[in-house]
């Protein structure tokens, strides 16, 4: 099982913050530093404001060396597919190949008002990620002296050269996820190289991996081909005392966590995650809320990484 940070910065954070929190989960070990793609916080009042995902990955991408950086997840309401191929290839070769994306359809319809952004109804969006998918891909994809063109209602492509080309080969990993009971896994059959669930139990967990593991079949994909993974919110202390100041730290109770996250003593996230495991999923990302807090991040990799490996 691999553990990944996974930051909020909408919540309030400076790139300062995140920087640190990322050479923090690289000399630790932790095998990637993601972010979330936000633009509004969520019940909180998140000062200085928002940072925009991909710059924000791309000064990771110069201050790091190893770790893998990414999204959970880019919304297909914020960027053109074009132009965010554009970027997200030049972050990878920014960083020597350590990117991946994570990429669905959006949700959160206020963030979207408060910053000009069109909103359409669910099946629009999923329209829209749907030949997203396809025009990023097509275009990383195409091979180089040759141009692409897409018929598409979105965005049609027509005669692009198909630069810039990601460093990696055939190109980023694209993670998707959700709850999604038909075009989700359907999309994640076809073009994921991860499927990522969220912040629920492990029965849950079961539906979706499911789901998904029958899309693959559905279309000849071997389901060995996808990794599947979890996300928890991380909340991870010596004794008692440090899991309550960690849980009021973030404003959570410790029993709701215990339930719903990934809390207790190091002892009890390796049980809790082994559950995870038993159902097929390959890694862990650890929702970080307090970046302040890197002792929290140096606990997780001195007590709970070892047991896992």
């Amino acid at each position: 099982m691999e553990l990944r940070v996974f930051t909020e910065p909408q919540q309030g954070a400076t790139y300062d913050d995140l920087l640190a929190v990322a050479r923090a989960a690289e000399d630790l070990g932790f095998g990637a530093f993601f972010r979330s793609d936000h633009y509004l916080p969520m019940n909180v009042d998140g000062r200085p404001g928002p940072t925009d995902a991909w710059i924000t990955l791309a000064g990771l991408a110069r201050e790091t060396s190893r770790i893998r950086l990414g999204t959970l997840v880019t919304s297909a309401t914020f960027r053109y597919p074009g132009p965010l191929a554009i970027s997200v290839a030049q972050v990878d070769a920014m960083s020597g190949g350590r990117v991946e994306l994570g990429f669905g359809a959006g949700w959160y319809a206020e963030e979207h008002a408060a910053y000009g952004i069109p909103f359409p109804p669910l099946g629009e969006r999923f329209d829209r990620l749907e030949e997203s998918l396809g025009v990023i891909t097509g275009l990383w994809d195409t091979p180089e002296g040759q141009n692409l063109t897409l018929p598409g209602h979105h965005y049609p492509i027509t005669d692009s050269p198909a630069l810039p080309k990601p460093a990696q080969r055939p190109h980023p990993p694209i993670i998707m996820g959700g709850m999604g009971r038909k075009r989700t896994p359907a999309l994640a059959a076809r073009y994921a190289d991860e499927f990522n669930i969220p912040f629920v139990d492990t029965g849950t967990t079961a539906a979706a991996f499911a789901r998904v593991r029958a899309a693959c079949e559905e279309i000849g994909r071997a389901t060995s081909e996808l990794t599947f993974s979890n996300a928890m919110v991380l909340c991870c202390g010596r004794d008692e005392a440090q899991i309550a100041r960690r849980a009021a730290a973030i404003g959570r109770d410790v029993d709701e966590l215990r339930e719903n996250g990934l809390a207790g003593t190091p002892d009890e996230l390796v049980e809790k995650i082994g559950r995870y495991a038993e159902l097929g999923s390959g890694r862990m990302y650890l929702q970080t809320l307090d970046l302040t807090d890197l002792d929290h991040l140096e606990l997780v990799a001195d007590k709970v990484m070892p047991q896992l490996r």
